[in-house]
């Protein structure tokens, strides 16, 4: 029996409620460019009100930026149903300004589910330094409301895998991501939430240190508005060389409500630590940590000194404040201490900590 998807809670997401099927008409497995055979279908189902774009297993080259309709799915026939970014991926950006595969670009109701998305960036030319990189993402949920992320596995990115920025009521469930280049690329994360409230991450599975390139794992970031209510629930992290197994990303805006569940971190050199970015003002407020299981961490790009801590909860030049962080009922193995620091409300109790590997 196949398990239940993990819920939506926190976020309610539903994605598209659309069932009428608009099928893609094109040959798969071949060298043609196959985004405006899909791009057709999502305007043609988003002009009629919503429908499910459909894609049967096998390759399609995407050499545009597929964006998203409201009430739209976009559903393929499981990882082997591959985007592969094409050879002229490069020679067109996104409506943001980046190179997403495929972006919501501000729609309602959407929901992209069960497929491969390949960014070919262990082929593709693509320099460090390309400023773009940071602009859309490979899997990019923007704006809008209630979109739905599910089964959709990431390969070979040369930016973050999925993010949502910008955005609310979103669900990321039952995803993957591996990082496996090496010293091609920097600021490789896996699933990253910027600016955004009522989401869910739940029941993924993140490898960021297949090779050298990857970052952090999971990531609650703020650069021009908070992030809340956001609940990360149930997966496995191993973080990169380049970062931790989960960050949070204080700039000037506040980070609030965080729920940290139930997740296996290991592999990175911390796992779970705030940042502190801009002016290093935003608060950390309400975020509980709890029954998380942090091991075997490893030293990195990032801090080749070696490994740290499983929580480490303030400092990092944090100038706002820390209160209500509850870190109760972790265990920790080969993973350092967990701390957070002084403040109001703040507790750090009933934790496993052991030295060695458990």
């Amino acid at each position: 029996m196949t398990p239940a998807s993990p819920t939506c809670a926190k976020s309610g997401a539903t994605g598209s409620s659309a069932t009428t099927t608009y099928s893609v008409t094109t040959t798969v497995n071949d060298a043609g460019d196959d985004t405006s055979a899909i791009q057709n279908r999502i305007n043609a189902a988003g002009a009629a009100g919503g429908g499910v774009v459909k894609l049967v297993a096998g390759t399609y080259i995407i050499n545009g930026k597929l964006r998203m309709a409201n009430n739209v799915k976009l559903e393929g026939a499981g990882p082997a149903t591959i985007l592969k970014a094409g050879p002229n991926f490069l020679s067109t950006t996104g409506p943001s300004g980046g190179y997403p595969i495929i972006t919501t670009n501000r729609a309602v109701n959407t929901t992209i589910t069960n497929l491969t998305a390949d960014h070919s960036g262990n082929t593709l030319p693509v320099s460090i330094n390309m400023g773009e990189r940071q602009d859309e993402f490979v899997v990019d949920v923007r704006g809008g409301s209630n979109n739905l992320v599910d089964g959709v596995h990431v390969r070979n990115p040369f930016t973050y895998s999925i993010v949502a920025v910008a955005t609310t009521k979103f669900c990321i469930r039952n995803s993957t991501t591996i990082v496996a280049t090496s010293g091609k690329y920097d600021q490789l994360d896996g699933i990253h939430v910027l600016d955004s409230s009522f989401g869910d991450v739940i029941g993924n599975t993140i490898d960021q240190r297949v090779g050298t390139d990857g970052d952090d794992g999971l990531v609650a970031h703020t650069i021009n508005g908070t992030t809340h209510d956001i609940n990360y629930i149930g997966n496995k992290v191993r973080g990169g060389h380049r970062g931790n197994s989960m960050q949070l990303a204080v700039g000037n805006y506040s980070i609030y409500n965080l729920k940290i569940a139930d997740n296996e971190f290991y592999g990175a050199p911390y796992g779970i630590r705030t940042g502190y970015y801009d002016n290093r003002t935003g608060s950390v407020n309400g975020v509980t940590l709890t029954g998380n299981y942090i091991h075997d961490l490893k030293a990195g790009y990032a801090f080749p000194d070696g490994s740290y801590d499983a929580i480490h909860i303030g400092d990092f030049g944090a100038l706002g404040p820390i209160t209500n962080v509850v870190a109760t009922n972790n265990k920790a193995c080969a993973a350092g201490k967990i701390y957070v620091a002084p403040g109001t409300g703040n507790l750090n109790q009933n934790n496993a900590i052991h030295a060695g590997t458990c």
